[in-house]
């Protein structure tokens, strides 16, 4: 295993942008959605056969249907359609696993669970498309459940530590937004929030869009209390952080005259507006981070054994975080990790991990040290299967 160290030097940017799509958007549903189709069938196959079987659903796509949003309640014209779709064993044998059966109600489950205004029986149609793999890729699988897991593709992962202030209080905004009780406190704010944040020397602003539900509101100024009450809770979380001076907004494109508004039946802009699909939105990370290194891999679905495309990019990301809180010398880490098809996932072709010191001293001395926790993260990264079935990991 070659693990290469080497410096960077701190990071100042005089610009930096942080963004987060939620629980609600268009590409993190589909993302949800493959990752819990994986999760499901992890957990029906190990039910099964004691094992996970071989299977990667990592592509899923949403078309955005038809609504006519109104105050007081609008009505859905035309549902949404999702496609599942990936590649999975679906018999062992002559037993046959229900696939359709397990992504159709796992997502069913998901997006009640999830999505308060939405009717999953009635506002989306779901389609499973998720067919046979390979004999080729399955039989490199079926080498790796006989003992060392084998890398079943050649990518890889990129991960960083530790995340600045403004990717703090981008996931922090998101996650509070959400993570309210929906049907007591401020029902009419729908799942499907974004959130842009921008640093400019000093000066942050946040623009946050808020699908608004029709249903819960009884005019404009209901409207306009509800996103006032937004910028209220969101400045009040950015000066907890340091930033007492942020500016932000709320739906800005929102009409000056309230003729065009983001009101919608479901909460979400899938209902008409955009479209969705796997890999498109937040990094495992949970944000979009353009002035950091990113892995353009889609995490969310692919299988937690052996595919290097969920594995390295969630190990790297451990690494750093490693490596920032147990080396005192270390103020941020960078790792990047390439794979090997078939070689075995603990043994990358390369780990190379960036160091800024915080007294400017050679990276390259910390070498040995840094190689421990690289080997040390790659020996626990079977226990990552246990994690990511659990669900107790995000990826997107």
């Amino acid at each position: 295993m070659k693990v290469v160290v080497s410096g960077r030097p701190p990071r100042d940017e005089p610009v930096e942008i942080v963004e987060r799509k939620g629980l609600g958007h268009p590409d993190s549903i589909c993302d949800a959605l493959a990752e819990n189709l994986s999760r499901n069938l992890c957990r029906h196959y190990l039910d099964r056969f004691g094992v996970i079987l071989h299977h990667n659903v990592d592509k899923a796509l949403l078309c955005g249907g038809s609504t006519i949003p109104a105050f007081g309640g609008g009505q859905v014209k035309e549902p949404i359609d999702i496609y599942l779709s990936g590649r999975a064993v679906g018999a062992v044998g002559n037993q046959v696993i229900p696939i359709d059966e397990i992504a159709i109600e796992g997502s069913r489950t998901w997006l009640r669970e999830t999505l308060h205004a939405l009717d999953a029986d009635r506002h989306v149609r779901l389609h499973c498309q998720v067919r046979p793999g390979s004999q080729a890729l399955a039989d490199l699988y079926g080498r790796s459940a006989a003992g060392t897991v084998l890398a079943n593709d050649t990518s890889i992962g990129v991960g960083y530590a530790p995340l600045s202030a403004l990717e703090f209080l981008v996931l922090r905004v998101e996650n509070v937004l959400n993570g309210r009780q929906r049907a007591v406190h401020h029902p009419a704010w729908g799942e499907d929030i974004k959130v842009m944040g921008l640093r400019h020397g000093m000066v942050v602003s946040l623009t946050i869009a808020c699908a608004m539900i029709d249903r819960h509101l009884g005019g404009v100024d209901d409207y306009r209390a509800e996103t006032a009450a937004i910028r209220r809770l969101v400045q009040d979380l950015a000066a907890e952080h340091g930033f007492d001076d942020c500016l932000v907004m709320v739906n800005m494109a929102d009409a000056p005259d309230a003729s065009s508004l983001y009101l919608t039946v479901t909460g979400t802009s899938a209902e008409a507006g955009d479209d969705g699909e796997v890999g498109r939105g937040n990094r495992v990370n949970g944000l979009i981070t353009p002035y950091r290194p990113m892995s353009l891999e889609a995490a969310a679905g692919k299988n937690p054994v052996s595919h290097v495309g969920k594995i390295y990019n969630i190990v790297a990301r451990e690494i750093a975080e490693a490596v920032v809180s147990s080396v005192a010398e270390v103020a941020a880490a960078e790792c990047h990790m390439v794979s090997q098809i078939g070689k075995p996932v603990d043994m990358p072709a390369l780990t190379h991990v960036r160091l800024a010191t915080h007294d400017g001293s050679p990276a390259n001395r910390l070498e040995a040290t840094v190689g421990e926790i690289v080997a040390r993260q790659l020996r626990g990264a079977a226990s990552l299967v246990d994690r990511l079935v659990a669900g107790s990991i995000q990826v997107y």
